[in-house]
């Protein structure tokens, strides 16, 4: 709902205080849990209305068409965030409800819920993510379940439109996709932009919030990555995690002497194309929820032998 993990713990601690004050008044005419849902509904929706939707640059313009200008910076939006995977508390033993449960936080996905009304969000998220059934998300938002239906039924028109399609996002088979981003983390390390041009989609896109600027096509991709980040080999450290159920990269900069700095988070998108969008989002703040140190080296995470390979990816 909130799209963004750092405001989602505010949130939770805002249900928390409000069913511990209006327990008193619970008179059991529900389920304690959907008692709960209810309020916590309420509080997203508050908070949706107050604040409005969280956006990823490619959802505010159109594509740069130079990968040499200068990029725009946008520190005022409040933006899309990503959501480690390892803050999901749900440990579900079904392949099924596993998949279910990553396909509801998928980045491409939860972009899409910000082109929503914060209702239409809430009913989609109760009907399709959480699959209650219609009656109980209409007690749970004190409407019809005619309305419901309705309104999700607008909602998924909605979504369609904003979402690639799914045979554009299937994804290789595990050893292909792991060794895929093992190479891409070499290319990265390694300054190699030939190496990462052989690993992006022709239709591949960049984005890097809170910068506005976005790039898309190969050829920009690579342009743009190649003039302004791949400037030395040596000089980022790619560290694999997960985000939004989609394997993605804590990305380290080195600042000054031989320190790593904590520097972005890479989420990917990886097709039987390719990679097909990376989201960079740089904000060293995010390593905290990741569990992550804001320097890499430190007894924390020490840096790998120079032989080593890549760090082995997070099943």
């Amino acid at each position: 709902m909130a799209g963004s993990a750092e405001e989602a713990e505010d949130l939770v601690q805002e249900i928390y205080l409000r069913a511990w004050r209006s327990f008193d008044g619970f008179e059991g005419r529900s389920s304690v849990r959907t008692w709960l849902y209810r309020i916590a509904t309420n509080v997203c929706l508050t908070a949706l209305e107050r604040r409005g939707r969280r956006p990823l640059p490619s959802g505010l313009g159109a594509p740069s068409g130079d990968p040499d200008a200068p990029v725009v910076a946008g520190p005022e939006v409040p933006w899309l965030q990503p959501f480690p995977d390892t803050l999901l508390a749900a440990k579900r033993a079904d392949p099924a409800e596993v998949a279910a449960s990553r396909a509801g936080i998928r980045l491409a996905y939860v972009a899409a819920l910000q082109h929503l009304s914060a209702r239409q969000r809430a009913v989609l998220i109760l009907r399709d993510v959480l699959e209650w059934p219609a009656a109980q998300v209409a007690d749970v938002l004190g409407t019809t379940t005619t309305a419901v239906n309705s309104a999700l039924r607008r909602a998924r028109v909605q979504l369609a439109r904003a979402l690639p399609a799914e045979d554009e996002l299937a994804e290789p088979a595990e050893p292909d996709r792991r060794a895929l981003l093992d190479r891409f983390a070499a290319a990265i390390e390694n300054a190699d932009a030939s190496a990462l041009a052989q690993l992006l989609a022709e239709d591949v896109v960049l984005e890097m919030p809170p910068v506005l600027t976005w790039f898309a096509g190969r050829q920009a991709v690579v342009g743009f990555t190649a003039s302004q980040l791949l400037t030395e080999p040596g000089a980022l450290r790619l560290v694999p995690v997960m985000a939004n159920g989609q394997p993605a990269f804590a990305v380290y900069q080195r600042e000054s002497g031989e320190a790593y700095h904590a520097h972005a988070v890479q989420v990917l998108t990886v097709t039987t194309t390719g990679i097909a969008r990376i989201v960079a989002f740089t904000d060293p703040g995010l390593f905290t929820s990741f569990g992550l140190p804001q320097q890499y080296g430190t007894a924390a995470m020490p840096v790998p032998a120079a032989d080593r390979a890549v760090p082995p990816w997070p099943r």
